[in-house]
């Protein structure tokens, strides 16, 4: 499967701490900026972080019940390899992160199962990483 790049522009109230977040805590290249917005290598993508007052999703989270868990409304992310899953929950345990929803294994032994974890950005926006074993799974029913 060959993919293009997405581009996704989000707003942040603090950008010196969404910039370290996404460039210490990630571990994300940087691009392009200003004293306004940054852009980021996100997996291949390019995320823009772009500073703009604090949104109604920022101030308030809505969330759906996923499989027990309540996730947050909207959110973002991406599907990673399953070892890169991993590598990357542990990464992020090592800066202490706090979790939405701790990583675990999604419907478990059901179509779809996958593993997820949710976390927000400092300024609120949520964002979601997931990996599936069989990649096949990615839109079973």
């Amino acid at each position: 499967m060959s993919l293009s790049p997405f581009h996704l522009a989000i707003p942040v109230y603090d950008l010196k701490a969404t910039r370290h977040f996404y460039g210490e805590v990630f571990g994300l290249s940087e691009g392009r900026s200003s004293e306004q917005w940054v852009d980021f290598d996100f997996y291949g993508h390019q995320l823009v972080i772009h500073e703009h007052p604090k949104t109604a999703s920022q101030e308030s989270v809505h969330s759906n019940s996923v499989d027990g868990h309540e996730v947050p409304v909207p959110h973002f992310g991406i599907i990673l390899k399953w070892e890169e899953w991993e590598a990357l929950a542990e990464r992020l345990r090592s800066f202490n992160t706090k979790f939405v929803i701790e990583p675990y294994i999604r419907f478990k032994g059901q179509v779809g199962e996958q593993a997820t974890m949710f976390l927000f950005d400092p300024c609120g926006n949520a964002l979601e990483f997931k990996a599936f074993k069989d990649m096949s799974q990615l839109f079973a029913k």
